[in-house]
């Protein structure tokens, strides 16, 4: 059974940063396509940044320049780091791992809150 566990939300000050981690457990060892998402009540999941099985990085616009994501020593385990941070990068923030297929999970989720 796939699990994907987030940890490393919370409160943070306008300017301020955050580190987000996702680590897969159960199923395969192959390397996965990992990635981040948001979504904000009301609105649609929004794609954030992604690392591929090649470790070719992807990011939104919107981020692009503040948040960085990483595979941690080559295994399916991500960080998003994320700096100066702004109101409206408030989300519950998700992690999602896919092998191609039907092989796509989801995490549960972490609130990333930006307030002063």
């Amino acid at each position: 059974q796939v699990q994907l566990v987030e940890s490393g939300g919370g409160l943070v000050q306008p300017g301020g940063s955050l580190r987000l981690s996702c680590t897969v457990s159960g199923g395969t060892s192959r390397i996965a396509t990992m990635a981040w998402y948001r979504q904000t009540p009301g609105k649609q999941r929004e794609f954030v940044a992604e690392i591929l099985s090649s470790d070719k990085v992807n990011i939104a616009n919107s981020v692009k320049g503040r948040f960085t994501i990483s595979r941690v020593n080559g295994k399916n385990t991500i960080d998003l780091q994320m700096n100066s941070l702004k109101p409206e990068d408030t989300a519950v923030y998700f992690c999602n791992a896919f092998w191609g297929g039907a092989s796509n999970y989801w995490g549960q989720g972490t609130q990333v809150t930006v307030s002063s």
